[in-house]
């Protein structure tokens, strides 16, 4: 290969999956075929190439050569040929690169690209089919040199150049420049390369292949960790030296994701940091991707691992609720009990619970006080009661029955059933506060009907589920078959698979008889976290899920808070909008 002007220290552009050999093959049956390239220099433009060497090997037998010089048709700067040897009149009788291409790439074929500094090599040969109109096959690549970079130290040799590996592996030919010398010696080079993989437990292609990019020290000390982990979907569990959960995770194929923290593919710090501490990897297996998804919510939320971000503490879910009395009141409450009939939630956080409560605040004559009001004693208004922002309970200016009728009342329907009249006040408020150009204070109102109507529709979706003392479904399963989930109360209560050919309901009444007892109780979601039975939700409407059997209708109000799903889409997305015209 000629170092000219391109420089390309990594694989940056190229496809690292690749096309054709299956990476899973071991090393010693995978056919390689180890190209050089002696070039011009400069950039890849589709042109440039003088000569082409390529040698196929699979198993350390040679099985073809391919060696040619190939006309630039452009001159060759004196560098160049001071360089390698090759001069203008050796290229003039040489075929062109357009007639030399379709010969290389059929020798190329089914088999693994292999290079010295690949990025360079490749980049001219994708450049040359695209300018003549030839697919480039993508095959998979496999850098030597960025191999070398993570097998060989700093004792052992200098650097990575090609002239310095064959030294030190005492390859048969010598790299002197030539296209073909050069790709006999990287030959010898992969060999002897390979032949320190297994000290590093690589065996395969595709492990070589993550191998070779940029990996950390500790993710490269801890590739053990992935040995021996089942091809099947479930859940991971990253544990400590005294066998505390580090991080939770799931996958549709366990080995496959855990391998992958182990490459270059992984980035994040945090990440890292976790692999530092980790001393083995736990695997539970599940019957299907939704039994995962909801045994890692639930390991999470009861072991709160560290490295986990999301999910973690589903007791500190809010809700806004209507208080009892004859005059009541909003509440950002921690939990409901049987006695609160009217509430809404949950909530994520406290602020969104208080924007919610500040639009029905906007919209309905809710008092905002917090004190316990007496129908007998008289408390002094506030002023609120002055500005005509409240019908001032606290002096008895307006009876209980009208109070529950003009504010109590309205709550209670909108947040179980019909938001209309909540949802017309406050887009009537917008459209007042934005005639009178007041746009921040009507972007305020907006953000406010949109956390109502997140809520409402969320509320109103589990308490469709959850209301369910018993539902069970069936999805196509990826092999053939069914998958089959049984749902009690909005909680995943037993999982599984019917094979293919046989009859799912055997194996559904044996989910049935040992599935967890889940006893009904109060709220939208009595039974599970909200996250676990949106997760469920999300399964059940997947195109394909049949309802097997179900105890009771599964609806929804006819009038309820999903007809606004076009409106609070449009409100979230004024207000992105919004956010990015503000960032600097």
């Amino acid at each position: 290969m000629t170092a000219g002007e391109y420089v390309q220290e990594t694989l940056a552009g190229l496809d690292p999956a690749g096309d054709g050999v299956d990476p899973a093959l071991p090393l010693h049956a995978v056919t390689f075929v180890v190209v050089d390239l002696e070039t011009t220099g400069g950039a890849p433009d589709g042109g440039g190439i003088t000569e082409i060497g390529a040698v196929k090997v699979r198993g350390g037998e040679e099985l073809g050569v391919l060696g040619t010089l190939v006309n630039p048709g452009q001159p060759i700067p004196a560098f160049i040929t001071v360089l390698t040897g090759i001069t203008e009149a050796m290229l003039l009788p040489a075929p062109p690169i357009e007639t030399v291409l379709p010969t290389f790439l059929e020798f190329l074929a089914d088999a693994v690209l292999v290079a010295h500094n690949a990025p360079y090599d490749v980049g001219f040969l994708k450049a040359a089919c695209a300018r003549h109109g030839y697919r480039w096959p993508n095959p998979r690549v496999l850098d030597t040199a960025a191999l070398a970079r993570r097998v060989l130290t700093r004792d052992e040799v200098p650097n990575r150049k090609l002239g310095t590996l064959a030294a030190y592996f005492r390859t048969a030919t010598q790299p002197t420049h030539r296209a073909l010398d050069d790709a006999r010696a990287t030959v010898d080079v992969l060999h002897g390369l390979i032949g320190r993989l297994g000290g590093h437990r690589v065996h395969t292609l595709g492990e070589a292949i993550e191998f070779a990019r940029a990996v950390t020290p500790t993710q490269r000390r801890k590739r053990y960790l992935a040995d021996g982990l089942p091809k099947a979907p479930g859940v991971y569990i990253f544990r400590a030296a005294d066998d505390r959960p580090l991080y939770v995770g799931t996958s549709g194929d366990i080995a496959t994701r855990v391998r992958s923290y182990f490459t270059a593919a992984e980035k994040r710090a945090r990440m890292s940091e976790m692999l530092g501490a980790a001393e083995r990897v736990e695997a539970i297996e599940c019957a299907h991707s939704l039994e995962a998804e909801v045994r890692e919510l639930r390991l999470i939320a009861a072991h709160a691992p560290p490295y986990n971000r999301r999910s973690k503490f589903p007791e500190r879910m809010l809700w806004l609720k209507l208080t009892g009395g004859p005059y009541p009141r909003l509440s950002v409450v921690r939990e409901i009990g049987p006695a609160d009939e009217a509430y809404l939630g949950p909530f994520g956080s406290r602020r969104s619970a208080e924007l919610a409560a500040a639009a029905f605040h906007d919209a309905l004559p809710l008092r905002q006080c917090t004190h316990r009001l007496s129908l007998r004693v008289v408390t002094p208004a506030c002023a609120l009661a002055e500005l005509g922002r409240c019908p001032a309970p606290c002096e008895h200016r307006i009876t209980p029955e009208e109070y529950d009728h003009r504010a109590a009342a309205p709550f209670r329907t909108a947040t179980a059933a019909d938001p209309q009249p909540v949802v017309d006040a406050l887009l009537a408020r917008i459209e007042a506060l934005a005639g009178a150009q007041r746009y921040e204070e009507a972007a305020v109102v907006r953000s406010r009907l949109a956390a109502v109507l997140r809520a409402t529709v969320r509320m109103q979706r589990l308490a469709g589920l959850t209301r369910i003392a018993e539902l069970a479904a069936a999805h196509p399963a990826p092999g053939g078959g069914w998958e089959l989930a049984l749902v009690r109360h909005g909680r995943l209560a037993g999982a599984g698979v019917s094979p293919p050919g046989v009859h799912p309901r055997p194996t559904l009444q044996l989910i049935r008889a040992t599935a967890e007892t889940v006893p009904p109780g109060h709220g939208p979601v009595p039974a599970a976290t909200a996250e676990e039975t949106e997760r469920i939700l999300s399964w059940l409407e997947r195109p394909g899920t049949r309802l097997v059997e179900t105890s009771a209708g599964w609806s929804s109000p006819v009038a309820g808070a999903a007809r606004f799903r076009a409106l609070l889409a449009k409100a979230d997305q004024a207000a992105s909008t919004q956010l990015s015209t503000e960032r600097p």
